[in-house]
């Protein structure tokens, strides 16, 4: 009586804590019951800890539920030969040793349900139980496998098979599902968004999870702090020892979105990874896709925070090769594949503390569905409702009036319906007049600010970002804002000579962690009013910061290893001189070359062409860049000796600001010249002088 009631209680819990999988229940149950069953295999397949035993224990008891005898067989206790398969389905079944489990299950005309769990261990075995196990059984027999694996190819291939074995591949909770079981196991309410995004509603970590709650319910999750769980889980996903190579591609599929054989063979420092990424493919929890191998949500999360904290610095190496391989490729791609590469660069970024809040809600695959395209005729109908629900009337004339003056600035993001589903506007402020600057209060107030705290000189690009919204949600974050992002930051790192560029949002606050993480500063004078909405906008100054050094702290960031800027740099004061000031600053220094005290004070200190050429590291300062200054000045001044023309002029600069004699008139005697014609030659050396570094000036811009 008492184990009666054991047995009753032990169904009990396990019907409570079961959630999900109502379509596989529900397909089960009503092929116990049909007078024809609807197919003679289900074939259910998944990684590791998705659940496919516990499913076949809620099968097993629907079976009992409806008085249909069930066989459970579990492929890791068998060998993988007909005899040893045989002779474990005969002590399932309760037989005698001399009776033949196939006669037996033969001469039962009525429903029953043969389950094997774990089937992926008897793949030697899978053409024998097809071709010759499968046949041999009555057609009321319903046969149930559950493998890490799909259906091999001859169950898919064959006409027969087609249309007797129903393919069930497991995927992970769905949120209310995930939620559900939570509540089931007593878990506060207030735990669920962590524990949800780290285990992607997969069940085995669900579990594990809920486990360590029950012990300390009281300590926050982080799976950095639970070793125990990743191991738990990377055990059952993998399934098998790891030759290094073989842990070093896995940690490479985990740490980039996409992962290809030559993504793999240069992060790895392998000549040939095609062996690699061919047992990478074939992984249960690897997906292959047309672009390349997706991994399991759950493994990703798990595989990363493995080697996050058993080997930071392992994984700071990995992180630093993928940065540099996608840079590499940024350089030569251009359109959609442009777009997917930076958008794999932005993954790298994920568990930065900033911006997991963000990239955490966002469907990365689903964005790589969006396409970006230059304005079309026929799109400024759709683009004006686009800007005058969201943000006015007013605001939707603004749109109009830079549709008409800079088509070219547009960005169309589309479906494949061709719709347009999102709108960036980048309005160049170095390309608009006076007039059209003054006519909207967006440019009036950047072009305002520009003008006294970043003057631009010839050739120089500004870029106020007028416009961005998705045509439902706004700026609310959605895939298409992450695709805004993405179009933003090619702009960044494609416009020759971009000197700053603002950014503004409708509601500041909600952005101001994240835009501070990417090196954008908050600018309140140049804020905007627009009908009743007033927004507030960011900056970068591109001169104090250039693109390459702009990605590399973004990367140190998400290393946690933040590395400040220059003081000047981080004051933002980096000097744009005008051509005539930066003559007289070329004057200064060759008068104070050899004092570097005074040098440090030269305007050309904090000149672009300084600043790209000093240390970028915290510790260096003013000496740094006037010691910069003074060998630009020695290797300029050097290039004037290869011309026969020009050494003259060199002469002249030597003795008197290189190795300078006592006084000018003691330079002339050393030149053997006229005190006329030495001035004349200096005067044409200083000249030419401050050609050379004024184009090296407007170079360092461009790079």
């Amino acid at each position: 009586m008492s184990a009666s009631r054991l047995a009753l209680r032990l169904t009990l819990a396990r019907r409570q804590q079961f959630v999900g999988r109502e379509a596989e229940r529900d397909l089960f149950q009503r092929a116990l019951t049909a007078p024809d069953p609807p197919f003679a295999v289900l074939y259910i397949h998944g990684p590791g800890g998705i659940g496919k035993t516990t499913l076949l224990g809620a099968f097993l008891l629907a079976a009992e539920g409806a008085s249909v005898p069930a066989i459970v067989l579990d492929g890791r206790d068998i060998e993988p030969i007909p005899g040893a398969f045989l002779e474990a389905l005969r002590g399932a079944m309760g037989l005698a040793p001399s009776a033949s489990p196939i006669e037996s299950l033969a001469q039962r005309a009525e429903r029953q349900v043969l389950l094997i769990d774990t089937y992926e261990t008897l793949e030697l075995l899978d053409d024998w139980i097809r071709e010759t196990l499968i046949p041999q059984l009555p057609e009321q027999t319903l046969i149930i496998l559950a493998s890490s694996y799909p259906p091999a190819a001859p169950w898919r291939a064959d006409p027969g098979w087609q249309a007797l074995v129903r393919a069930a591949p497991l995927r992970n909770l769905s949120p209310e599902e995930s939620r559900a079981y939570l509540a089931n196991r007593r878990l506060p309410e207030e735990r669920y968004a962590s524990v949800l995004a780290f285990t992607h509603g997969h069940p085995l970590a669900l579990s594990l999870v809920a486990d360590v709650y029950a012990q300390r319910p009281d300590a926050p999750f982080s799976p950095e702090t639970e070793p125990d769980i990743i191991r738990a889980l990377l055990e059952r996903l993998v399934q098998k020892t790891l030759e290094p190579l073989q842990r070093g591609a896995l940690e490479v599929c985990a740490l980039t979105r996409l992962t290809t054989e030559r993504l793999l063979a240069e992060t790895l420092d392998v000549a040939d990874a095609h062996d690699l990424f061919t047992w990478l493919r074939g992984l249960s929890f690897i997906e292959s896709t047309p672009e390349g191998l997706l991994p399991h949500d759950l493994a990703r999360e798990a595989l990363s925070a493995d080697l996050r904290w058993r080997n930071p610095e392992r994984y700071a190496e990995l992180h630093a090769r993928a940065r540099a391989y996608y840079a590499a490729r940024l350089q030569q791609a251009q359109g959609s594949e442009q777009q997917r590469l930076l958008i794999d660069y932005i993954f790298l970024h994920r568990n930065s503390p900033a911006l997991r809040p963000y990239l955490g809600s966002v469907s990365l695959r689903e964005a790589a569905r969006v396409h970006q395209d230059a304005l079309r005729a026929g799109d400024t109908p759709a683009i004006i409702a686009m800007v005058e629900r969201h943000e006015g009337t007013a605001a939707a004339e603004y749109a109009r009036f830079w549709l008409a003056r800079q088509p070219s600035g547009v960005s169309v993001f589309r479906h494949a319906t061709q719709t347009p589903v999102a709108y960036l506007h980048m309005v160049a402020l170095d390309l608009a007049t006076p007039e059209e600057l003054a006519s909207d209060p967006a440019t009036r107030t950047a072009s305002t600010w520009l003008a006294s705290h970043a003057p631009l000189r010839p050739g120089d690009r500004a870029a106020l970002i007028r416009f961005w919204m998705a045509a439902d949600t706004y700026q609310a974050l959605s895939h298409l804002q992450a695709l805004i992002g993405v179009a933003t930051i090619r702009y960044y790192l494609t416009m020759p000579r971009l000197t700053y560029s603002f950014f503004p949002c409708a509601d500041p606050d909600s952005w101001a962690s994240l835009l501070a993480y990417a090196d954008l500063e908050r600018i309140p004078e140049a804020d905007f009013t627009v009908g009743e909405r007033r927004y507030g906008v960011f900056g970068h100054n591109w001169r104090a910061v250039p693109p390459t050094t702009w990605l590399a702290r973004l990367a140190e960031r998400e290393m946690g290893r933040e590395v400040q800027p220059p003081d000047d740099l981080r004051s933002g004061t980096v000097v744009a001189l005008s051509q005539q000031e930066f003559a007289a600053a070329v004057g200064a220094a060759l008068r104070d070359l050899t004092r570097p005290d005074r040098l440090r004070g030269n305007p050309l200190t904090q000149s672009r062409l300084v600043m790209s050429r000093s240390p970028q590291t915290a510790q260096a300062g003013a000496a740094d860049r006037a010691a910069t200054l003074a060998a630009l000045v020695h290797e300029a001044a050097d290039t004037l000796q290869a011309s026969p023309r020009d050494l003259k002029l060199y002469r002249a600069l030597a003795h008197t600001y290189l190795q300078p004699a006592a006084t000018q008139e003691q330079a002339a005697e050393l030149l053997d010249l006229p005190f006329s014609t030495y001035r004349r030659h200096l005067k044409a050396g200083v000249l030419r002088l401050t050609e050379i570094l004024w184009q090296l000036e407007l170079d360092a811009d461009e790079t």
